[in-house]
């Protein structure tokens, strides 16, 4: 980790020392040491569990990219790295932004190629995306009769955020089924740029994305020609993803919260999970707190159970991965000598 990423580790460590102070400061100690003494801990050890499996799911998909791209003997110990740096980065930078980038460095630890490492993870990044979209709209269509009188608390900021998840996906999709529009339409939209920088770097800028489109283009082709392959990492990551969504659930149970719907419950991650990614700060911290205690108010009489509820979310969904990739990321990887056809 370079020094700016260790100063914003330890930024966004003590923010979330902050904000858990500020949040339980209207709470008693006593209640919150006795929830904590009648915890259901068989709940909470499945809330990690399924928070484990869901990044032991996402290293699948990896391994299962990689073996077929670029090696057959790529391990599963260097495949399971990759999520684990990605949940480090993406928790101390700005809209998740470090994530990418991190498993690029990651791959090519492991010998791979870094022309095929990024259009592995942008495959990867469309099949995540989409199966975004996807579960949103299922948990929308399921839950929506036990959600309507929530969705107006956040209606802008899950509209506004649906909305560019779906652009993302769209143009992502547009590389890989219109590849020659989405050049020209590259072309156009760079334009105004010439008015801004100098040629010479308006033609390096459009060099370097007009590169990145055509390797995403290239290994696009190869993954639609494979259409059990395509099958099976959007089901891992669709599995994935709902194993992640129901973590709350579990964390109400082992507080005793019975009288809830798991579908009701896993809309609501849905929600705040969409939600979350507008907040610019890392981790969307301050925000996702917020949101958390904003939408699961109606399931919880006892303001010091949600509280509880809010903090171990955090720390199962965002600390747990934060500290994991720091041990992945002094683990040092095998790396492939021989990579295979």
């Amino acid at each position: 980790m370079s020094r700016k990423n260790k100063v914003m580790l330890a930024v966004m460590l003590a923010l979330g020392v902050v904000i858990f102070a500020y949040s339980v400061r209207n709470v008693s100690w006593h209640l919150i040491a006795g929830d904590i003494a009648h915890l259901k801990w068989g709940w909470l050890a499945v809330a990690v569990g399924c928070m484990v499996l869901s990044l032991f799911l996402e290293s699948l998909v990896v391994h299962t990219l990689v073996r077929n791209r670029v090696a057959a003997h790529f391990p599963l110990r260097d495949a399971i790295r990759i999520p684990l740096v990605e949940q480090l980065f993406n928790g101390i930078t700005p809209f998740a932004t470090g994530g990418q980038p991190a498993q690029v460095f990651a791959l090519l630890q492991s010998g791979v190629e870094g022309g095929q490492a990024t259009s592995l993870l942008l495959l990867k990044f469309v099949v995540y995306q989409t199966m975004i979209v996807v579960n949103f709209l299922i948990c929308l269509v399921a839950g929506f009769h036990y959600i309507a009188d929530k969705i107006h608390v956040m209606a802008v900021l899950v509209i506004f955020g649906f909305l560019i998840h779906f652009a993302v996906i769209g143009g992502l999709l547009m590389v890989m089924y219109w590849y020659n529009f989405t050049r020209k339409a590259v072309h156009w939209c760079l334009l105004p740029l010439k008015w801004i920088v100098s040629a010479e770097r308006f033609s390096r800028i459009q060099e370097y994305l007009i590169l990145k489109i055509d390797n995403f283009y290239q290994e696009s082709l190869q993954l639609k020609a494979q259409g059990k392959l395509l099958v099976k990492i959007n089901l891992l990551t669709l599995f994935q993803l709902a194993v992640y969504y129901v973590i709350p659930y579990f964390i109400l149970l082992a507080l005793g919260v019975s009288n809830v719907s798991l579908i009701t419950v896993m809309t609501m991650h849905v929600l705040i999970v969409i939600a979350t990614s507008l907040f610019p700060i890392p981790g969307g911290a301050g925000g996702a707190e917020f949101s958390f205690t904003l939408v699961f108010s109606t399931f919880m009489a006892s303001h010091t159970k949600l509280i509880l509820a809010m903090i171990l979310w955090r720390l199962i969904t965002y600390y747990l991965g934060m500290f994991a990739g720091m041990i992945a990321l002094v683990v040092k990887p095998r790396r492939i000598t021989a990579p295979e056809d």
